[in-house]
């Protein structure tokens, strides 16, 4: 059994100091990743975010920005982030396990904190996933020291929950589409039967990638620890089969003209296809990290280092810009890019202008006070 070091019982804050070159940079690509499709989401409501033709597209190059974000970026930046918590979890339990008897119950105190900052973001916007991410953290946590490949195999079931659900959920929708409200049609309330469909595809996915993401994390996969050859067949192999997957279910929804039939089962193959293209960006980021480091590393490395902040603030800007200063105009798609563009600039910017004179981030700073119970020296 570890000492707790200070004779108390109690924790005592884990140092920040050595943090994963490669988990940081990956968990910033996967930030900025994240508002692609969540300014959708802001700027045009659920229907659109679902449904390309519910909204937003009026030209073809709403189309093209449209049919980009589905297969590039729809569920595979999210992804890539469930991977890094599911990762972040056992190192959290790594470390503290040195300085606490009870790592386990300090990363359940941290993640009940984790909900509460979640049900705040969730009274500022409907999409917010930090609850998600809370409720599921004691599976991970109770898992986390089984055997990676127990874990891949875990991860892989429970990710197939998922098209599963999709299929029987859409048996349930009536040809009128009725239960499906605003999951396909822009301007109304979700249905019912839409609601409990993106809960559990939710915490499939979500579940699923996290259990991967320990696995990848114990076999030295996301920390850099692989050859160069590995993570070129894994970044080949990956895109190679789960873009395509994604492009072949846009182009079946499209082919039955966005069709209640299909809102549903439309999203199987591009499910199927996220853990090998979260697995492939993954493979691209390590390779690039390799190469000499630029200025654009430094500033992707400390969005990734600020997170929690960055997530946040993501949804600040969303809501401020998008719902309050322009919710009266007829935004598309092609405009959305142009928000984008700010938010990455602007965490690209403040992260490292923080960073060089703070330790941490404004949320991360106040969510370890609260995990600790302590003050913490925030100036560098």
């Amino acid at each position: 059994m570890t000492s707790s070091g200070d004779g108390t019982g109690r924790a005592r804050p884990i140092p920040p100091g050595g943090p994963n070159k490669y988990l940081d940079l990956i968990r910033g690509v996967a930030l900025l990743g994240i508002v692609v499709m969540n300014a959708v989401s802001f700027g045009l409501g659920a229907g659109p975010y679902f449904n390309l033709s519910a909204g937003g597209s009026d030209t073809w190059l709403d189309w093209l920005v449209g049919g980009f974000g589905e297969v590039f970026v729809d569920q595979k930046f999210m992804g890539l982030f469930s991977l890094l918590f599911g990762a972040g979890i056992a190192l959290f339990c790594d470390r503290a396990a040195a300085r606490t008897r009870r790592p386990a119950l300090l990363s359940l105190w941290r993640n009940l904190l984790l909900l509460g900052i979640g049900f705040l973001h969730l009274a500022l916007w409907e999409g917010d996933i930090l609850i998600g991410y809370a409720l599921v953290s004691p599976i991970i946590i109770a898992l986390r020291n089984r055997r990676p490949r127990t874990l891949l195999i875990l991860g892989g079931v429970v990710l197939l929950l998922s098209p599963v659900s999709a299929i029987l959920f859409q048996a349930s929708v009536p040809d009128d589409g009725s239960g499906l409200g605003g999951f396909w049609t822009a301007g109304v309330e979700v249905g019912a039967t839409a609601t409990w469909f993106i809960v559990t595809d939710f915490f499939s996915r979500a579940v699923g990638m996290m259990l991967i993401g320990v696995a990848l994390y114990r076999t030295g996969v996301l920390t850099g620890e692989r050859s160069t050859a590995f993570y070129r067949r894994m970044a080949r192999t990956g895109l190679g089969v789960g873009l395509p997957l994604a492009a072949i279910g846009l182009a079946w929804v499209a082919a039955r003209g966005f069709s209640p039939d299909v809102a549903f089962a439309g999203t199987t193959p591009n499910t199927l296809g996220t853990a090998p293209a979260v697995l492939g960006y993954t493979g691209v980021i390590v390779l690039w990290n390799r190469r000499p480091e630029t200025d654009l590393h430094r500033r992707l490395c400390s969005v990734g280092r600020m997170a929690l902040t960055n997530y946040l603030t993501q949804t600040l800007l969303g809501v401020l810009i998008l719902r309050y200063l322009f919710g009266d105009a007829d935004l598309t798609r092609t405009m959305l890019v142009a928000f984008i563009g700010v938010v990455w600039t602007l965490q690209l910017w403040w992260s490292v202008a923080w960073l060089d004179r703070f330790r941490y981030g404004p949320a991360e700073w106040l969510w370890r006070i609260a995990t600790y119970r302590r003050s913490q020296r925030l100036r560098r």
